[in-house]
């Protein structure tokens, strides 16, 4: 009888995880459930023994007490080390986070208020050789009544959701700076009469910030992305006007004005990597240091492989040092309790610290959708006016039916190829218009990344375990929104 129990009886092994160190202490990160774990004491002892073999709670027990352990101890460390995913059984399934209910309330439109643009950047994913956008014979501009009708829509769609968000996008969104007016005042009438906050931002070149503007944006607590991608010499390689000439000397008075006299939400600079524009380092004391913004972050072109400006596997690894130096400068202010305005070190950290666990890459589709000019809906701002994306258009509504087919065939259960990684908590697979424009499918995983997806959440756990040690009281600040 013995004997059967003893077969009966479900054997443990150490979870799925990824190991780091840091500041002296052994860290695990637990992938099923995306928290962080230090191995100290009895726990660290359980999962050593764990490591190389499957053992049942008894057999776990005896070799505990042999090391002088009580019962007591033993038991509740095993309750626990099972609690929190860090041990599991080797037959249990892999487990992926849930996929949400399909009537997931929309929190953020992205209004593409404008199909246009006064320059004529050469990497541009809505205007260059990889554009999927088909605007021929689309109207350029956005009405008032199609964007008071995206108002409506996010509202209604929001469901509960107390706080709403709206974001203006074009093209170079202030093309299209009174239909945006309007709509703001629309969209804060609107949401106090039902009771919800409503927040906004824009993304804008700069090039027609004027004193209005800004005047505008600070009155009304505009969040702003200004795209720039460096110093004179960097940003005008690629963000040029349609006759060729640069747009540096044009913008930077622009935004220092704008950061002179707009302080009532955050101003942000998005630098656009691209094959000869990657310093990391030289463009973000430009940008922090010489003309005043507080962050920067950066991104990759979304390209081809065989587009000149794209950035190559080599440059991307140079790419990954220069992003681990700045984030590891980001620890040493972290620890002196200051701020430093790396974005991407941020974001990361911040999901690592809130146990992040994505069942999807971002909010495309689930609480976002983006709506082009004439009003049809998209997965979002990226997919506006494409084939591929449709969501419906603003006078019919949503098309509930291709949400759904979308979240059925884009969670993170359904990308295969991700269900190895250790980095899938944070990654899940990527952005859907990258992996449209390098495969033609927008739910294959990013692979071309994966690499260097790993090699930067490994740094910034790195990072996090050193703040956690040496100053965990910086960390709150993530846990306020």
């Amino acid at each position: 009888m013995n004997t059967v129990m003893e077969q009966q009886a479900p054997a443990y092994r150490a979870g799925e995880h990824h190991s780091f160190s840091s500041a002296g202490v052994d860290f695990w990160y637990l992938v099923p459930s995306g928290s962080i774990f230090a191995l100290e004491g009895i726990g660290k002892e359980v999962l050593a023994l764990l490591e190389d073999e499957a053992l049942d709670r008894e057999a776990i027990v005896q070799r505990l007490l042999e090391r002088g352990y009580s019962y007591d101890e033993v038991s509740s460390a095993i309750d626990e080390l099972i609690d929190v995913d860090a041990i599991a059984s080797p037959d249990g399934p892999k487990q992926m986070p849930p996929v949400p209910l399909q009537e997931f309330p929309l929190q953020r439109v992205v209004l593409n208020i404008t199909n246009q643009c006064n320059l004529a950047c050469t990497y541009c994913y809505e205007y260059s050789d990889d554009r999927i956008a088909q605007t021929a014979g689309k109207q350029k501009y956005m009405h008032a009544d199609i964007a008071e009708a995206s108002v409506e829509m996010l509202l209604q769609e929001s469901g509960s959701r107390p706080n709403i968000h709206v974001t203006f996008f074009g093209g170079e969104t202030l093309l299209n700076f009174p239909v945006m007016r309007s709509t703001v005042t629309y969209a804060k009438r609107r949401a106090a009469e039902i009771g919800k906050q409503i927040e906004f931002s824009l993304t804008t070149n700069a090039t027609l910030l004027s004193e209005e503007i800004i005047e505008f944006l600070s009155q009304h607590h505009i969040g702003v992305t200004v795209s720039i991608d460096g110093d004179r010499e960097l940003n005008d390689s690629q963000r040029v006007f349609h006759n060729g000439k640069g747009s540096y000397d044009v913008i930077v008075p622009n935004i220092k004005n704008l950061l002179k006299r707009h302080r009532t939400n955050s101003i942000g600079a998005r630098v656009t990597l691209t094959a000869g524009v990657s310093d990391v380092r030289r463009i973000y004391k430009h940008l922090t240091e010489e003309i005043g913004f507080d962050a920067a972050g950066f991104s990759p072109a979304t390209a081809s492989p065989n587009r000149l400006y794209s950035i190559g596997p080599q440059k991307m690894d140079n790419v990954l040092d220069q992003f681990a130096a700045l984030a590891w400068e980001y620890r040493d202010y972290a620890i002196q309790g200051r701020q430093h305005g790396f974005t991407n070190a941020s974001d990361t950290i911040k999901e690592l610290h809130t146990g992040i666990s994505k069942a999807y890459a971002c909010g495309a589709g689930l609480g976002l959708l983006g709506v082009g000019t004439e009003g049809n809906i998209s997965l979002c701002h990226r997919f506006v006016d494409s084939p591929v994306g449709k969501m419906g258009n603003i006078k019919d509504g949503i098309d509930h039916e291709a949400r759904k087919e979308f979240l059925n065939t884009h969670h993170i259960g359904a990308r295969y190829d991700c269900h190895t990684c250790w980095a899938r908590p944070v990654c899940a697979g990527g952005c859907y218009h990258e992996a449209f424009i390098h495969t033609g499918n927008t739910s294959a995983a990013n692979l071309h990344y994966c690499d260097w997806i790993r090699g930067w959440n490994d740094v910034c756990l790195q990072i996090y375990g050193e703040i956690a040690t040496r100053n965990p009281d910086f960390l709150n600040r993530f846990g306020e929104n």
